[in-house]
């Protein structure tokens, strides 16, 4: 049974605020076969669905023209095995509530992007990673799923099972089928040592290759306007023996890190000629830190800024021309940039559409304050980044088409073809993946 809402519940933002969309009919079903059913429905009217997660993506992945579904109340049980490490959770589940339920059996997932509220589903369609030269995305934590292809068929899938379709569909965003449950390999909970400090653009750029190959997890910000970096590693250790205080913990990371952070982009968006100095005093003002703690406490952040993103994958050693780029960019902008600029690496994988297929790589990605004017910004670093063999993040801004993409990866061929068998009234589809995946 299909259920609707009235128009007004019908409306959707994503969490930036730069994309929103008003379904025909949003769908709300209940169990795996009725997620079926409704999708062979929609096939035979030649309607369109889209499902969507927690709106974290910054693009128009998730805006539907047609049926929204949205999977919140899909009946999955959820399991864990703890001796093989695996545990089975509804694609809607969010990766918050992944953390919180792998710390009560002991158990952790390897590696996590700075942000826990997406859904599982989400995370991995869209490419979604955190930062380590030994760790892929998330994506690459998936044993198996459960997909509803656009014809409406339940398949089960990994290496062993329909090996093809798990290696396009773990990072498909959604145009091979609706996502109902995901099964994650996991490891033994583990402990984070956190060290965080400030240092020169030039003498990070300069040691890049061993601090990548000394530390588990490597990542830094660099200040637009300055010479100044907040460089943050993570790295494994056996006791949780320097826990941060949570007077500390409050005073960084919700009071600096965003009610002060907040208040000095509004300024800067108020008096744009500010803004070098307000990266100065924000690099300035972020002091050195040591501390342990929960791998997912460690590597998960709030973050109550509102603001809009581009993020690249290129090869590492294009890291210094990028960089230097940016910063020319930068330089040119008839506006001011108030947000800095994040670096982060990632081990190669095997997934097709993923932005780390068939090499190791380095992620920059620019940021801007919500209000300030970013698109001259994203695109002309956008140029900058292709040219260097870039691909872009499938969940944040960017300009690319599918003549672009194509060449940009090495199994496009291939994803299409699984692509036009698994919906091929395109029941999935919508007018941006249209122009993304033609």
């Amino acid at each position: 049974m299909v259920e609707s809402t009235a128009t007004e519940t019908a409306a959707w933002s994503n969490w930036a605020g730069n994309q929103r969309g008003a379904a025909t009919v949003v769908l709300r079903p209940s169990s795996v076969d009725e997620v079926a059913e409704q999708v062979r429905l929609a096939a035979e009217a030649g309607e369109r669905i889209r499902p969507v997660g927690s709106g974290h993506s910054f693009t128009p992945v998730a805006v539907s023209d047609g049926q929204r579904m949205d999977l919140t109340r899909l009946a999955i049980d959820v399991r864990v095995d703890v001796d093989r490490r695996l545990v089975t959770v509804p694609a809607a589940t969010t990766l918050r509530e992944v953390n919180a339920l792998l710390a009560a059996h002991r158990l952790a997932l390897p590696n996590l992007g700075d942000i826990d509220a997406q859904t599982v589903a989400g995370a991995i369609s869209t490419g979604t990673h955190g930062t380590g030269a030994a760790h892929g995305g998330l994506a690459t934590f998936v044993e198996a799923l459960t997909l509803v292809t656009g014809a409406g068929e339940v398949l089960r899938c990994s290496a062993e099972e329909h090996p093809e379709v798990f290696d396009a569909a773990r990072v498909s965003l959604g145009a091979l089928g609706v996502l109902v449950e995901v099964t994650l390999r996991c490891v033994d909970a583990f402990v984070l040592l956190a060290h965080e400090r400030p240092a020169t653009l030039d003498a990070v750029l300069a040691r890049v290759p061993d601090l990548v190959a000394a530390h588990d997890h490597l990542e830094f910000f660099w200040f637009p306007y300055t010479d100044r970096v907040h460089l943050k590693t993570n790295d494994r250790v056996p006791v949780d023996d320097r826990p941060l205080s949570r007077w500390r913990g409050w005073l960084d990371d919700d009071f600096l890190a965003n009610t002060v952070f907040a208040g000095v982009c509004r300024l800067g968006r108020a008096l744009p000629g500010l803004a070098p100095g307000i990266s100065a005093l924000s690099a300035r003002a972020l002091g050195e830190r040591r501390y342990t703690g929960r791998s997912d406490a460690v590597f998960c952040s709030p973050r109550r800024v509102r603001f809009l993103e581009m993020e690249y994958a290129l090869p590492r050693a294009a890291l210094p021309e990028a960089l230097s780029a940016v910063r020319r960019i930068i330089d040119g902008l008839p506006f001011k940039v108030l947000f800095p600029v994040e670096v982060r690496f990632s081990a190669g994988d095997d997934i097709w559409l993923s932005h780390a297929y068939g090499r190791d790589s380095v992620y920059l990605a620019l940021h801007q304050y919500v209000g300030m004017p970013y698109e001259p910004y994203f695109r002309a670093f956008e140029a900058v980044a292709t040219g260097l063999g870039g691909r872009p993040h499938w969940g944040k801004l960017h300009w690319r088409d599918a003549a672009s993409l194509a060449t940009a990866y090495p199994r496009w061929p291939d994803f299409q073809r699984i692509r036009a068998h698994l919906d091929p009234h395109r029941t999935l589809t919508t007018p941006y993946l249209t122009t993304l995946l033609g």
